[in-house]
């Protein structure tokens, strides 16, 4: 039996991850990154906090602090998105910045692998902001239907 090295294993055990089986780390993480919360944030952050007219997901990427984060996200409750900000922490998403002043003021920004989440979780917000009118249509014809 021949022996792997140290990043054989690492690229193995890579090729066997498998969302479909419970098990999987992946799954955990697939269900952490579809979280509304979190795709929300991460398109906040990766836009800047920016909100331009005719293009919600434009701007550019940047830190914002807490506050901005909470008055951006209409409905999300403080422990929510504390909670939410320390899993993107922990994955290494974002970066929590504390600068000394008084009170402390504290800001996030996406590191590189959160920009890489960001182009895709801004494609999905895109495309529901695009296509909500066909799906309420199709949700009322269904009820109509089955109702």
């Amino acid at each position: 039996m021949a022996t792997m090295t140290a990043a054989q294993k690492r690229a193995q055990s890579k090729s066997e991850y498998d969302a479909f089986l419970a098990a999987c780390p992946s799954r955990k993480l697939l269900e952490r990154i579809s979280d509304k919360w979190v795709t929300l944030i991460v398109t906040a952050l990766g836009n800047g906090g920016s909100r331009q007219p005719g293009d919600p997901c434009a701007g550019e990427p940047g830190s914002m602090r807490y506050s901005e984060l909470s008055r951006l996200l209409a409905g999300v409750s403080q422990k929510m998105l504390t909670q939410t900000l320390r899993s993107l922490e922990r994955d290494g998403l974002i970066t929590r910045t504390a600068t000394p002043t008084v009170p402390v003021t504290v800001s996030y920004e996406l590191t590189d692998l959160g920009l890489s989440l960001h182009q895709l979780v801004r494609e999905i917000k895109g495309w529901a902001e695009t296509h909500m009118d066909e799906v309420l249509t199709n949700r009322a014809a269904h009820d109509t239907r089955f109702g």
